[in-house]
């Protein structure tokens, strides 16, 4: 049943990246010159919606949370990585697959290089587990617990921030 979900609500994820043009490399690259804010308004909204969803079921007991640890080396390494791959490909892992499922071919070189990279990463793993990737352990924690507060307050806050971003970008017309 898990496999069922997983398989409609990715369906219906990657039928809404299309439906937004998200899988577009004019708009991938409109926002990575800060020119078109389609891509994060939608990856906002997609946000948004995993918060408030994840918390509700989990509140009401129909879910539970099952954290990874917060390793913080591991982490701003690989959001680096992620970045620069994304500057230099235009497409993020996940809207490279959707671009090759809309027939872009341009996007198999990435997708390559994604499975490259993966089998890189697996290789020295065994490295580099129990050292360099354990710089900066934090243990399994989430934000609400860092600050302190109930994460409906923490929701609520991020809702109004990127209300208040909408606003902006659609004033700035971006």
């Amino acid at each position: 049943m898990d496999l069922i979900l997983g398989l409609i609500t990715g369906f219906l994820f990657g039928f809404f990246l299309q439906k937004g043009q998200i899988l577009r490399y004019e708009k991938q690259l409109g926002f990575l010159r800060l020119k078109d804010m389609t891509l994060i308004k939608f990856m906002f909204s997609a946000i948004i919606t995993g918060m408030v969803g994840i918390y509700f079921f989990k509140d009401l007991g129909l879910i539970k949370l099952s954290l990874k640890g917060t390793l913080i080396f591991a982490q701003v390494a690989g959001g680096i990585l992620f970045g620069v791959g994304w500057a230099l490909f235009g497409y993020c892992p996940g809207t490279a697959i959707g671009a090759l499922g809309e027939g872009r071919l341009h996007a198999v070189w990435g997708v390559l290089g994604m499975l490259f990279g993966a089998a890189v990463y697996a290789e020295v793993y065994p490295a580099f587990k129990d050292n360099i990737l354990k710089y900066g352990d934090l243990g399994k924690i989430t934000l609400p617990e860092i600050i302190g507060i109930n994460h409906w307050i923490l929701i609520l806050v991020i809702i109004v921030l990127v209300m208040l971003f909408f606003k902006y970008v659609e004033k700035k017309q971006l």
